[in-house]
Protein backbone atom coordinates (compact mmCIF):
# COMPACT_ATOMS: atom_id res chain seq x y z
CA UNK A 1 0.00 0.00 0.00
CA UNK A 2 1.35 3.12 -1.13
CA UNK A 3 1.30 6.18 1.29
CA UNK A 4 -1.41 7.56 -0.30
CA UNK A 5 -3.62 5.10 -0.19
CA UNK A 6 -2.63 4.54 3.08
CA UNK A 7 -3.65 7.81 4.41
CA UNK A 8 -6.99 7.33 2.93
CA UNK A 9 -7.76 4.18 4.50
CA UNK A 10 -6.47 5.77 8.14
CA UNK A 11 -8.76 8.51 7.67
CA UNK A 12 -11.56 5.92 6.71
CA UNK A 13 -10.20 4.04 10.21
CA UNK A 14 -10.35 7.47 12.32
CA UNK A 15 -14.05 7.96 10.79
CA UNK A 16 -15.18 4.43 11.59
CA UNK A 17 -13.72 4.46 15.53
CA UNK A 18 -13.61 7.22 17.94
CA UNK A 19 -10.61 6.62 18.67
CA UNK A 20 -7.49 4.60 17.49
CA UNK A 21 -4.12 4.28 18.95
CA UNK A 22 -0.89 4.76 16.61
CA UNK A 23 0.12 1.11 17.40
CA UNK A 24 -3.36 -0.40 16.63
CA UNK A 25 -3.10 1.48 13.27
CA UNK A 26 0.55 0.47 12.89
CA UNK A 27 -0.60 -3.06 12.95
CA UNK A 28 -3.50 -2.74 10.42
CA UNK A 29 -1.47 -0.90 7.72
CA UNK A 30 1.55 -3.43 8.92
CA UNK A 31 4.15 -0.54 9.30
CA UNK A 32 5.85 1.12 11.87
CA UNK A 33 4.04 3.18 14.42
CA UNK A 34 7.19 5.90 13.19
CA UNK A 35 5.57 6.26 10.21
CA UNK A 36 1.82 6.41 11.14
CA UNK A 37 3.14 9.54 13.14
CA UNK A 38 4.69 10.72 9.79
CA UNK A 39 1.22 10.09 7.85
CA UNK A 40 -0.83 11.64 11.00
CA UNK A 41 1.03 15.28 10.25
CA UNK A 42 0.52 14.78 6.71
CA UNK A 43 -2.97 14.38 7.07
CA UNK A 44 -2.83 17.78 9.68
CA UNK A 45 -1.04 19.77 7.24
CA UNK A 46 -3.63 18.66 4.43
CA UNK A 47 -6.34 19.87 6.49
CA UNK A 48 -7.86 17.15 7.77
CA UNK A 49 -8.83 18.01 11.53
CA UNK A 50 -7.15 14.81 13.39
CA UNK A 51 -6.80 15.17 17.00
CA UNK A 52 -4.35 13.43 19.29
CA UNK A 53 -4.73 12.89 23.16
CA UNK A 54 -1.76 11.53 25.11
CA UNK A 55 -2.38 7.88 26.08
CA UNK A 56 -5.27 7.68 24.45
CA UNK A 57 -4.71 7.86 20.30
CA UNK A 58 -6.02 9.61 17.61
CA UNK A 59 -9.92 10.96 16.79
CA UNK A 60 -11.47 13.14 14.07
CA UNK A 61 -12.97 16.68 14.85
CA UNK A 62 -16.33 15.84 15.68
CA UNK A 63 -18.20 16.99 12.57
CA UNK A 64 -16.00 16.34 9.82
CA UNK A 65 -16.88 13.63 7.25
CA UNK A 66 -14.58 12.63 4.59
CA UNK A 67 -16.24 13.00 0.71
CA UNK A 68 -17.50 10.06 -0.87
CA UNK A 69 -15.12 8.05 -2.08
CA UNK A 70 -15.04 6.43 -5.64
CA UNK A 71 -14.67 2.48 -6.13
CA UNK A 72 -12.52 0.67 -8.42
CA UNK A 73 -14.08 -2.16 -10.41
CA UNK A 74 -13.19 -5.08 -7.52
CA UNK A 75 -13.76 -3.00 -4.81
CA UNK A 76 -17.62 -2.39 -6.71
CA UNK A 77 -17.96 -6.56 -7.38
CA UNK A 78 -16.89 -7.16 -3.68
CA UNK A 79 -19.53 -4.96 -2.33
CA UNK A 80 -22.07 -6.35 -4.81
CA UNK A 81 -21.04 -10.07 -4.45
CA UNK A 82 -21.42 -9.40 -0.50
CA UNK A 83 -25.34 -8.30 -1.17
CA UNK A 84 -25.74 -11.70 -3.10
CA UNK A 85 -24.78 -13.52 -0.25
CA UNK A 86 -27.28 -11.68 2.02
CA UNK A 87 -30.03 -11.98 0.02
CA UNK A 88 -29.19 -16.11 -0.53
CA UNK A 89 -27.96 -16.46 3.19
CA UNK A 90 -30.30 -13.77 5.61
CA UNK A 91 -34.22 -12.92 5.97
CA UNK A 92 -36.39 -11.68 3.16
CA UNK A 93 -36.08 -7.68 4.80
CA UNK A 94 -32.07 -7.86 4.74
CA UNK A 95 -32.52 -9.56 1.53
CA UNK A 96 -34.46 -6.24 0.13
CA UNK A 97 -32.35 -4.07 1.88
CA UNK A 98 -29.03 -5.84 0.58
CA UNK A 99 -31.59 -5.80 -3.02
CA UNK A 100 -31.86 -1.93 -3.00
CA UNK A 101 -28.23 -1.17 -1.51
CA UNK A 102 -26.73 -3.14 -4.81
CA UNK A 103 -28.66 -1.24 -6.99
CA UNK A 104 -27.64 2.25 -5.20
CA UNK A 105 -23.98 1.40 -5.52
CA UNK A 106 -24.80 0.48 -9.22
CA UNK A 107 -26.09 3.57 -9.38
CA UNK A 108 -23.30 5.84 -8.43
CA UNK A 109 -20.41 4.07 -10.37
CA UNK A 110 -19.14 5.87 -13.52
CA UNK A 111 -19.88 4.25 -16.50
CA UNK A 112 -16.21 2.63 -17.12
CA UNK A 113 -16.26 1.04 -13.57
CA UNK A 114 -19.43 0.17 -13.92
CA UNK A 115 -19.30 -2.09 -17.26
CA UNK A 116 -16.15 -3.65 -15.74
CA UNK A 117 -17.59 -4.46 -12.65
CA UNK A 118 -20.66 -6.08 -14.61
CA UNK A 119 -17.94 -8.33 -16.86
CA UNK A 120 -16.03 -9.06 -13.22
CA UNK A 121 -19.49 -9.51 -11.34
CA UNK A 122 -20.76 -12.31 -14.47
CA UNK A 123 -17.65 -14.44 -13.93
CA UNK A 124 -18.49 -15.36 -10.55
CA UNK A 125 -21.49 -16.92 -9.28
CA UNK A 126 -23.25 -17.78 -6.12
CA UNK A 127 -25.07 -21.38 -6.23
CA UNK A 128 -28.42 -20.96 -3.98
CA UNK A 129 -28.80 -24.19 -3.18
CA UNK A 130 -31.56 -25.90 -1.02
CA UNK A 131 -28.39 -26.48 1.80
CA UNK A 132 -27.72 -22.66 1.26
CA UNK A 133 -31.20 -21.03 1.00
CA UNK A 134 -33.55 -20.23 3.69
CA UNK A 135 -36.46 -22.67 4.21
CA UNK A 136 -40.26 -22.09 6.21
CA UNK A 137 -40.04 -21.12 9.46
CA UNK A 138 -36.39 -20.84 9.90
CA UNK A 139 -36.41 -17.95 7.51
CA UNK A 140 -38.75 -16.05 9.37
CA UNK A 141 -37.64 -16.78 12.77
CA UNK A 142 -33.74 -15.38 11.58
CA UNK A 143 -35.82 -11.74 11.60
CA UNK A 144 -37.42 -12.02 14.50
CA UNK A 145 -34.12 -13.16 16.54
CA UNK A 146 -32.17 -10.30 14.92
CA UNK A 147 -34.77 -7.80 16.54
CA UNK A 148 -34.70 -9.56 19.87
CA UNK A 149 -30.99 -9.62 20.18
CA UNK A 150 -30.97 -5.73 19.06
CA UNK A 151 -34.19 -5.14 21.53
CA UNK A 152 -32.34 -7.35 24.56
CA UNK A 153 -35.61 -9.26 24.84
CA UNK A 154 -36.02 -12.90 26.38
CA UNK A 155 -37.64 -15.43 23.78
CA UNK A 156 -39.16 -18.41 24.59
CA UNK A 157 -39.76 -21.61 21.75
CA UNK A 158 -39.44 -25.27 21.52
CA UNK A 159 -36.51 -27.40 20.82
CA UNK A 160 -35.88 -30.83 19.22
CA UNK A 161 -32.33 -32.60 19.41
CA UNK A 162 -31.31 -36.24 18.33
CA UNK A 163 -31.02 -37.36 21.49
CA UNK A 164 -33.32 -37.65 24.45
CA UNK A 165 -34.27 -35.60 27.21
CA UNK A 166 -34.35 -36.85 30.63
CA UNK A 167 -38.19 -37.85 30.28
CA UNK A 168 -37.05 -39.05 27.53
CA UNK A 169 -38.13 -37.31 24.74
CA UNK A 170 -36.64 -35.14 22.17
CA UNK A 171 -38.06 -31.55 22.68
CA UNK A 172 -37.92 -29.85 25.64
CA UNK A 173 -39.40 -25.92 26.10
CA UNK A 174 -36.42 -23.26 26.54
CA UNK A 175 -36.38 -19.58 27.31
CA UNK A 176 -33.58 -18.07 26.47
CA UNK A 177 -31.44 -13.83 26.48
CA UNK A 178 -30.37 -14.20 23.17
CA UNK A 179 -26.73 -12.86 22.56
CA UNK A 180 -26.35 -13.40 19.08
CA UNK A 181 -26.90 -15.03 15.68
CA UNK A 182 -23.70 -17.01 13.86
CA UNK A 183 -23.37 -18.08 10.36
CA UNK A 184 -21.19 -21.90 10.56
CA UNK A 185 -21.31 -23.72 7.52
CA UNK A 186 -24.53 -22.78 6.32
CA UNK A 187 -26.50 -23.57 9.44
CA UNK A 188 -27.61 -20.09 10.87
CA UNK A 189 -27.14 -20.93 15.32
CA UNK A 190 -28.48 -19.22 17.87
CA UNK A 191 -26.16 -18.36 20.25
CA UNK A 192 -28.02 -17.40 23.81
CA UNK A 193 -27.99 -17.80 27.40
CA UNK A 194 -30.68 -21.18 28.46
CA UNK A 195 -32.83 -20.16 31.92
CA UNK A 196 -33.67 -24.04 31.65
CA UNK A 197 -29.67 -25.21 31.67
CA UNK A 198 -28.01 -21.53 33.63
CA UNK A 199 -25.36 -21.34 30.77
CA UNK A 200 -24.81 -20.47 27.12
CA UNK A 201 -25.94 -22.85 24.96
CA UNK A 202 -26.31 -22.39 21.11
CA UNK A 203 -29.73 -23.94 19.43
CA UNK A 204 -29.79 -24.59 15.51
CA UNK A 205 -32.76 -22.55 13.92
CA UNK A 206 -33.29 -25.13 11.73
CA UNK A 207 -34.60 -27.58 15.16
CA UNK A 208 -36.39 -24.49 16.54
CA UNK A 209 -40.55 -24.65 16.62
CA UNK A 210 -42.87 -22.21 18.20
CA UNK A 211 -40.77 -19.20 18.52
CA UNK A 212 -42.09 -16.32 20.74
CA UNK A 213 -40.47 -13.08 21.83
CA UNK A 214 -41.01 -12.35 25.30
CA UNK A 215 -42.06 -8.62 26.60
CA UNK A 216 -39.44 -9.27 29.75
CA UNK A 217 -36.06 -7.43 28.69
CA UNK A 218 -32.23 -8.71 29.78
CA UNK A 219 -28.97 -7.33 29.46
CA UNK A 220 -26.41 -8.77 27.94
CA UNK A 221 -23.01 -9.41 29.91
CA UNK A 222 -20.44 -6.17 29.76
CA UNK A 223 -17.75 -9.20 29.26
CA UNK A 224 -19.85 -10.89 26.28
CA UNK A 225 -18.34 -10.10 22.86
CA UNK A 226 -19.47 -12.84 20.20
CA UNK A 227 -16.49 -11.57 17.80
CA UNK A 228 -14.28 -12.92 20.60
CA UNK A 229 -16.81 -15.32 22.02
CA UNK A 230 -15.27 -19.07 21.49
CA UNK A 231 -17.30 -21.77 23.19
CA UNK A 232 -15.93 -24.60 25.05
CA UNK A 233 -14.95 -27.36 23.17
CA UNK A 234 -16.32 -30.52 24.53
CA UNK A 235 -15.68 -32.92 21.62
CA UNK A 236 -13.33 -35.38 23.24
CA UNK A 237 -13.85 -38.67 21.65
CA UNK A 238 -11.65 -39.73 18.74
CA UNK A 239 -13.31 -41.63 16.22
CA UNK A 240 -11.57 -43.36 13.10
CA UNK A 241 -12.62 -44.31 10.06
CA UNK A 242 -11.91 -45.85 6.81
CA UNK A 243 -13.60 -45.00 3.29
CA UNK A 244 -13.06 -47.16 0.58
CA UNK A 245 -10.56 -44.88 -2.55
CA UNK A 246 -13.94 -44.78 -4.93
CA UNK A 247 -15.63 -42.69 -2.68
CA UNK A 248 -13.12 -41.20 -0.62
CA UNK A 249 -13.14 -37.15 -2.59
CA UNK A 250 -16.63 -37.33 -2.61
CA UNK A 251 -17.04 -38.21 1.20
CA UNK A 252 -14.52 -35.54 2.04
CA UNK A 253 -15.97 -33.11 -0.06
CA UNK A 254 -19.19 -33.26 2.42
CA UNK A 255 -17.67 -31.33 4.64
CA UNK A 256 -18.61 -33.31 8.44
CA UNK A 257 -18.56 -31.12 10.74
CA UNK A 258 -16.45 -32.90 12.79
CA UNK A 259 -13.55 -34.22 10.99
CA UNK A 260 -10.28 -33.61 11.99
CA UNK A 261 -7.91 -35.01 9.81
CA UNK A 262 -7.23 -37.32 6.73
CA UNK A 263 -4.80 -39.56 5.62
CA UNK A 264 -4.56 -41.76 2.33
CA UNK A 265 -3.17 -45.34 2.81
CA UNK A 266 -3.41 -48.63 0.58
CA UNK A 267 -6.63 -49.78 1.78
CA UNK A 268 -8.33 -46.50 1.12
CA UNK A 269 -8.70 -42.96 3.29
CA UNK A 270 -8.28 -43.14 6.84
CA UNK A 271 -10.24 -40.19 8.96
CA UNK A 272 -10.00 -38.87 12.30
CA UNK A 273 -12.98 -37.12 13.81
CA UNK A 274 -13.68 -35.80 17.30
CA UNK A 275 -17.23 -35.75 18.67
CA UNK A 276 -19.14 -35.27 21.90
CA UNK A 277 -20.63 -38.81 21.86
CA UNK A 278 -20.25 -41.93 19.43
CA UNK A 279 -24.02 -41.47 17.87
CA UNK A 280 -23.08 -38.28 16.51
CA UNK A 281 -21.75 -39.64 13.49
CA UNK A 282 -23.62 -42.78 13.06
CA UNK A 283 -26.28 -41.82 10.39
CA UNK A 284 -23.39 -40.05 8.80
CA UNK A 285 -21.59 -43.64 8.92
CA UNK A 286 -24.60 -45.39 7.26
CA UNK A 287 -25.21 -43.31 4.61
CA UNK A 288 -22.15 -43.89 2.90
CA UNK A 289 -23.03 -47.56 3.24
CA UNK A 290 -20.43 -50.69 2.58
CA UNK A 291 -18.11 -47.65 1.50
CA UNK A 292 -17.44 -46.76 5.08
CA UNK A 293 -15.73 -48.99 8.13
CA UNK A 294 -15.60 -47.46 11.91
CA UNK A 295 -12.39 -48.59 12.82
CA UNK A 296 -12.58 -47.30 16.44
CA UNK A 297 -14.36 -46.81 18.83
CA UNK A 298 -15.89 -49.77 19.45
CA UNK A 299 -19.00 -48.43 20.90
CA UNK A 300 -19.79 -46.88 17.38
CA UNK A 301 -19.16 -49.83 15.54
CA UNK A 302 -21.58 -51.63 18.08
CA UNK A 303 -24.34 -48.86 17.35
CA UNK A 304 -23.93 -49.73 13.41
CA UNK A 305 -23.94 -53.32 13.84
CA UNK A 306 -27.21 -53.06 15.47
CA UNK A 307 -28.48 -50.72 12.77
CA UNK A 308 -27.21 -52.78 10.21
CA UNK A 309 -29.24 -55.66 11.55
CA UNK A 310 -32.31 -53.78 12.33
CA UNK A 311 -32.50 -52.50 8.31
CA UNK A 312 -31.85 -56.16 7.20
CA UNK A 313 -34.70 -57.57 9.43
CA UNK A 314 -36.92 -55.09 7.23
CA UNK A 315 -35.89 -55.81 3.61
Amino acid sequence: MNKTDRMLAIVLELQRKEVVRAEDLAAVFETSVRTIYRDIQALSEAGVPVVGATGQGYSLMKGYFLPPVSFTAEEAVTLLIGTDFIEQRFDTEYGDLASAAGRKIEAILPEQVRENASRVRKSIKLLNTSKDRLQGEEQAYIGQLRRAVLEQRKISFGYSKPRQEADGSHRSVRTARPYGLVLNRGAWTLVAWCELRQEIRHFRLSRMDGLTILDELFEVPADFDLQAYQPEDDRNIIVRIRVDAAIANKVTESGNYYLEATEDRADGRHMTFRVRQPDDLLQWVLSWGAGAVVLEPEALRNLVREHAAGMLERY
